[in-house]
């Protein structure tokens, strides 16, 4: 098994250089990358734990005071689970999920590891996870990037300024990170080992037995959570939805999009298997592909770049110095229009354009990008000043969409007020901010049909 070093972290080198002797297995704590398949860090866990002689394991740490989620997001978390338990199983992994703080339940499982293997994750509390198993594991602990297709610093060692800035950088070494990953098969399988898990095989009876904010519903009706469901999901986006993709990045009547996001925020899907798959479609498709990979690779790895040198990526300040100073000199502008968290929740604005978005997010989970892009900039609007309004932004986001809480959302939300952006023609409350209006969306796109497609899609709940 080849997997190309820039992945792969010993994060506790300077206090543990061998596998611990005299232990069981070899342990893979699975938190972000929730799959079975394309999965960089499980392939490095079967080839070490194949290397030792033992079994692998691999092991989930469920909390329910993950930050901001709830019923909708662990709802289509376990029944991504589900799947990945049978998936592991058919190689001879045993999964072992366990309620806890998940690196409490990491450090557990690994007191009888030889070696630990974990994903990546790139947000503050994902690195503090990672870091506090690595200070207290008494074995080796790695980390494998697997959630990018190129690890973090092997495309910019800063804060990139804008999508102009990281393609090249990204460009220049993307070759060597567009390699299939085939599985490895494990020589000695865990499955009989006795371990005390929970029942992950019934997502809707374990998430009754957690303590979660269950005033939002799941969404399984339009996004069932899971492996399976992500693939025949994009198999058919590349079959009828990929010739129209770059044409129609700004319809949002339309449904030519992947729909990957929330596969790709759970790990539930690979980023490389779908670059990969748009890369081996028919050549007419082409400029299509590209506009695809521009967005799954490019603007994605921006998103990961950004909260991943920037600590403080969901806080206000965080916006560049011009548009801090442009909104500050508008924020006494009057506003026509006010609306509490409340309203903007209810979707009981003046706006129908808006009102459709926001039903969008309650009812499915989702919405299409360049709705969510007017969607922000309303808030930004209607609120009594900046700093309100990317308060509430991120709270909405944060709650409502599957994808919410995450490197992208966080990326989103700050683009609304001027990250990876330039200055543009001042207007009252915007400043040199970027503005849109109704008006471009009646021009650009058939927003009525966007209106009709949202009332038909939440009419039955």
């Amino acid at each position: 098994m080849t997997i190309h070093p820039a992945r792969i972290r010993h994060l506790n080198r300077t206090r543990i250089q061998q596998p611990a002797p005299n232990r069981d297995y070899v342990l893979y704590w699975m938190q972000q990358s929730q799959r079975a398949a394309f999965n960089h860090a499980l392939e490095f866990a079967v080839d070490q734990a194949n290397q030792l002689g033992l079994p692998l394991v691999t092991g989930f740490g469920l909390t329910d005071a993950y930050p901001d989620a709830n019923l909708r997001h662990y709802t289509f978390m376990l029944e991504g689970l589900a799947e990945t338990k049978a998936a592991l199983a058919d190689r001879g992994i045993q999964l072992v999920v366990r309620t806890g703080h998940p690196p409490d339940v990491a450090l557990d499982l690994g007191r009888q590891a030889a070696l630990i293997v974990c994903d990546a994750g790139y947000l503050r509390h994902q690195r503090q996870w990672r870091n506090r198993v690595a200070q207290k594991a008494s074995c080796p602990v790695f980390l494998v990037e697997t959630d990018v297709v190129v690890p973090v610093a092997a495309a910019t060692t800063k804060t990139e300024y804008a999508a102009r800035t990281i393609r090249p950088k990204i460009h220049r070494v993307l070759a060597d990170f567009l390699m299939p990953l085939p599985p490895e098969n494990l020589k000695h399988p865990s499955l009989n080992l006795p371990f005390d898990s929970l029942d992950v095989t019934h997502p809707e009876s374990l998430v009754n037995t957690l303590s979660l904010d269950t005033s939002v519903p799941p969404v399984t009706r339009f996004f069932p959570g899971g492996a399976s469901h992500a693939q025949k999901r994009f198999q058919a986006f590349l079959e009828t939805g990929l010739a129209h993709y770059d044409q129609h990045s700004n319809q949002p009547q339309t449904d030519d999009i992947s729909h990957m996001s929330p596969y790709l925020h759970f790990g539930q899907i690979s980023p490389l298997y779908l670059a990969l798959a748009v890369m081996n479609v028919d050549k007419s498709l082409a400029d299509a592909g590209d506009a695809f990979i521009e967005q799954v690779i490019i603007r994605r790895e921006l998103a990961v770049n950004f909260v991943y040198y920037t600590p403080n990526y969901d806080a206000f300040d965080v916006i560049p110095g011009w548009a801090q100073n442009t909104l500050a000199d508008h924020e006494p502008d009057p506003r026509e229009h006010l609306y509490a968290e409340q309203e903007l929740k209810d979707a009981a604005t003046h706006d129908p354009y808006w009102n459709a978005a926001m039903k969008e997010m309650t009812c499915t989970g989702f919405m299409h990008n360049y709705m969510r892009m007017y969607w922000g900039k309303k808030i930004l609007e209607w609120s009594p000043s900046p700093k309100q309004a990317f308060k509430t932004t991120l709270a909405l986001n944060n709650r409502y969409f599957l994808d919410g809480r995450d490197p992208n959302s966080y990326t989103g939300v700050a683009w609304l007020y001027g990250i990876h952006d330039r200055g543009w023609a001042e207007r009252p409350i915007f400043g040199k901010v970027r503005y849109m209006a109704a008006s471009g969306l009646e021009r650009k796109c058939d927003i009525h049909g966007y209106l009709e497609k949202i009332e038909q899609r939440c009419a039955s709940l």
